[in-house]
């Protein structure tokens, strides 16, 4: 199981402007998080609508958070993208599975509520500390933390 790459980016779009600290124009958070400039600007809709990004228009315009990165989580910008976060279908409504015999739905409803939570526990104002742990360990280019590992 996995994320899909439209929250991957939209994670790593609330990354940047949480980083950045004020506003940023699309082409410039394009740029940054290496989104495609149209992806971004989807995504983008999508935290402004719910509250996580504010956008402004003009010469000066561009986006910010809506709050404070301490009030940003992980869930938060997760759950934007993809909706409620649920490990399996039968936890919905538009997929009828026998709730009252299927063995799995307590099972995947108490694994969906600890994801959840511990979703819920990483802000973005933590998530960006710079204390905040080792890099990543792979060879990325998007991991500011490798020029200090790496000496460069």
């Amino acid at each position: 199981m996995h994320m899909t790459l439209e929250t991957d980016y939209a994670v790593r779009i609330v990354e940047a402007l949480t980083r950045e600290g004020k506003r940023l124009d699309a082409r410039t958070i394009a740029e940054r998080t290496r989104v495609p400039q149209r992806f971004a600007l989807k995504i983008l809709r999508k935290l402004v609508a719910d509250g996580i990004v504010c956008s402004y228009k003009g010469a000066a315009g561009g986006y910010e958070l809506a709050r404070p990165p301490q009030e940003i989580t992980l869930r938060q910008v997760i759950e934007s993208v993809e909706g409620p976060y649920r490990m399996s279908r039968c936890q919905g409504d538009e997929y009828c599975c026998d709730h009252t015999n299927c063995r799995f739905h307590v099972i995947y409803g108490e694994i969906s509520q600890l994801v959840r939570e511990k979703l819920e526990s990483y802000t973005f104002a933590a998530i960006c500390a710079p204390e905040q742990g080792p890099a990543c360990g792979h060879d990325c280019d998007g991991c500011g933390q490798h020029s200090v590992e790496k000496g460069t």
